[in-house]
């Protein structure tokens, strides 16, 4: 039977409204309003001319609703530069990647969610105490993404092609979801990724909101990728921009976040952290990264697809299972599956077909 729900879902994935979509498709916003609340199920022929104004195939109108996100429960990162239908299109992503995180979980043996309920610590204490019951104490971190898949975190990428869409954060019950943007640089995904998490521990029951939330979240990141004590531990010869780009292969963060940190730990002065910061400016890498490191892949998608690949599936397979269209699968996973950086600490290791396990 036609259902209304998924085609509203599928016209906000593709950020139209429904005076768009009903030009698109040559039919009255009437008839579409009428179509969405399950008034009237439309003919065969306005749902190919539906179908085509989505680019989503026709069968993804019939089945059962998808569970969508409540938007009050998810974090975004840049929320203030996002247009609606941005937004929309973003929770729309988050709705496929609910689908497809429910038959991960019918076939395979994720980790169990081990990140804690920190709220009214502060961001610098919850980052310390999180290092330390992921037993990565000091140490510099390889690989965002294989750190949080080992604990729990469900990653999927975004595909949005708007500098405002970073990345986003939520709770499905007591599973924790990160989605950052794959077209976004590789230090500046590590630090969103990072950021999320401060959302997850600090903000998972709500307040504070807003910019607040955000100053939080960031302060949070800044302290779990660049521990106060290995910062402190270089010295304080830092004067320079080239001084701080030698450095930042340590933490494999952007310029702007290690001078940041340099000068929040007491390292640099705040003329330098300015002279510093207007440098950055001048060489443009506030939009394009120096030395950029290969982008992170996960561990949780590589061990998925040698698991369908060893029995004969592939994703279009997935996507045919689970009625969700390709492309957006493709999306949601796109630039998780290639070869990346090696973990250094905990893995996660397939130790059947069809299971993956957390292994130390």
């Amino acid at each position: 039977m036609f259902n209304g729900e998924k085609l509203a879902l599928a016209r906000r994935r593709v950020g139209l409204t429904k005076v768009a979509l009903a030009q698109k498709a040559g039919i009255t916003t009437r008839a579409l309003n009428a179509f969405e609340n399950g008034e009237y199920t439309p003919s065969e022929a306005t749902e190919q001319l539906l179908a085509q104004a989505l680019g989503f195939p026709a069968s993804f109108f019939y089945g059962e609703s998808l569970e969508e996100l409540d938007e009050h429960g998810v974090s975004f990162r840049s929320l203030k530069r996002m247009t609606a239908s941005q937004k929309h299109a973003a929770l729309a992503a988050g709705s496929f990647a609910y689908e497809i995180n429910k038959w991960i979980d019918h076939r395979f043996s994720l980790p169990l969610p081990n990140v804690p309920n920190l709220h009214g610590e502060s961001p610098s204490n919850a980052a310390r105490i999180v290092r330390d019951e992921w037993g990565i104490g000091k140490l510099s971190i390889s690989n965002m993404i294989h750190l949080v898949e080992a604990n729990g975190v469900r990653v999927y990428s975004l595909f949005e092609n708007a500098k405002e869409v970073d990345a986003f954060s939520v709770w499905n019950g007591n599973t924790p979801f990160i989605f950052s943007n794959r077209l976004k640089s590789s230090a500046h995904r590590r630090f969103d990724i990072a950021h999320e998490l401060g959302h997850l521990v600090l903000h998972r029951h709500g307040a504070p909101s807003g910019p607040v939330a955000e100053k939080e979240a960031d302060q949070f990141a800044s302290a779990f990728l660049m521990p106060s004590d290995t910062i402190k531990a270089i010295g304080f010869n830092i004067e320079s921009l080239d001084a701080v780009l030698r450095l930042k292969e340590r933490w494999m963060v952007s310029p702007g976040a290690l001078t940041r940190r340099l000068k929040d730990t007491g390292m640099i002065s705040e003329w330098t952290y300015r002279s510093i910061c207007i440098e950055i400016s001048q060489r443009g890498y506030r939009t394009s990264e120096p030395n950029d490191y290969p982008h992170e892949t996960s561990k949780v998608w590589q061990k998925i697809t040698e698991s369908l690949r060893a029995s004969g599936q592939t994703l279009q397979s997935v996507s045919d299972e689970i009625g969700i269209p390709y492309d957006e699968l493709q999306k949601l996973v796109w630039g998780l599956v290639t070869v990346g950086i090696p973990s250094d600490s905990k893995a996660i290791q397939s130790t059947r077909r069809g299971s993956l396990k957390l292994v130390n």
